[in-house]
């Protein structure tokens, strides 16, 4: 049964079913756990279109997704479906004892979101090099996630240092690094931003648009958007606390069913339902590639 028809099955399965509200995962229906840049396209708009349209609840918990996967592997959270924002992360991560496949879906870019009613976001507004910009920031005016827990995290820092070597700026990836917050919940990256308490942060592009925030997008060769500059962003690296060295690499969100899901159908149906609707990621400020499948994809999901 192929993806459309699959997800017509699991609405007719389900039709007169009560659909309770989202909540946390757990609870009836099917969990999605998910790289926090997706929060918003997911449970405020995928999320409760499934429900309508197959009578089946959506679950859904977001965190950077070094941590999501971090959850699945101690067994700290139990999802049906897990998303992320880094597919070469999910692949070593949770291939070999808990996925044998995942599909990628989506795409994004790395810059700076910020406010305009601010010194450092007047000066973006105008149009001053980022670099130049961020690198005048107080201490603690500018934001990224935490990269020992999210590859949006690592990405800034990657960015930093290929800007150093694209513009000559000596020191500036340290110096950004020793200035910048980290913050750890990275659905809550944009809070002081959009309140003003933060001048700026490094974000994706769709959150900016999930927010309504301006962002400043930097070229290809800085961005994380372009698979063909893959051996660019490679050049970039970022060492965790425990040794492991991640290269720079395009941003392409994936999703796979955990091994022995719950409702692994249910799985299956959302995936499905995700791969079929790029319109809602792209009014979410998502770039939407052409869908690649990896690993062993049960047939319900090939196109």
């Amino acid at each position: 049964m192929r993806r459309r028809g699959f997800v017509a099955a699991l609405a007719g399965a389900t039709a007169g079913v009560t659909v309770p509200a989202t909540g946390c995962l757990g609870s009836r229906g099917v969990t999605v756990l998910s790289a926090g840049s997706l929060a918003v396209v997911l449970d405020e708009n995928l999320g409760p279109a499934f429900e309508d349209d197959t009578g089946t609840a959506y679950r859904g918990e977001y965190y950077g997704s070094k941590a999501v996967m971090r959850m699945v592997e101690e067994r700290q959270k139990d999802p049906d479906v897990v998303v992320s924002a880094d597919a070469g992360l999910l692949r070593r991560r949770l291939y070999d004892g808990h996925t044998d496949w995942d599909v990628v879906f989506g795409s994004n870019s790395v810059g700076i979101t910020y406010n305009e009613g601010t010194r450092i976001g007047k000066r973006l507004r105008d149009g001053e090099p980022w670099y130049e910009v961020l690198r005048d920031a107080d201490d603690g005016d500018v934001a990224i996630s935490d990269p020992e827990l999210d590859p949006l995290g690592y990405r800034a820092v990657q960015m930093f240092e290929l800007a150093e070597e694209k513009h000559g700026l000596d020191g500036f990836k340290n110096e950004m690094v020793s200035k910048v917050y980290e913050e750890p919940q990275e659905p809550q990256l944009l809070a002081g931003v959009r309140s003003g308490t933060r001048s700026a942060a490094v974000a994706y592009r769709n959150m900016a648009v999930d927010h309504d925030l301006p962002f400043h997008e930097p070229p290809d060769e800085l961005n994380f958007s372009n698979p063909e500059l893959a051996d660019t962003y490679a050049e970039a690296t970022y060492t965790t606390e425990d040794g492991d060295t991640v290269r720079g690499s395009p941003v392409l969100y994936n999703a796979t069913v955990l091994d022995g899901a719950d409702r692994y159908g249910a799985g299956i149906g959302f995936v499905n339902y995700l791969l079929d609707s790029p319109d809602t990621l792209r009014r979410n400020g998502l770039s939407v590639p052409e869908i690649r499948y990896n690993g062993e994809v049960p047939e319900e999901v090939s196109a």
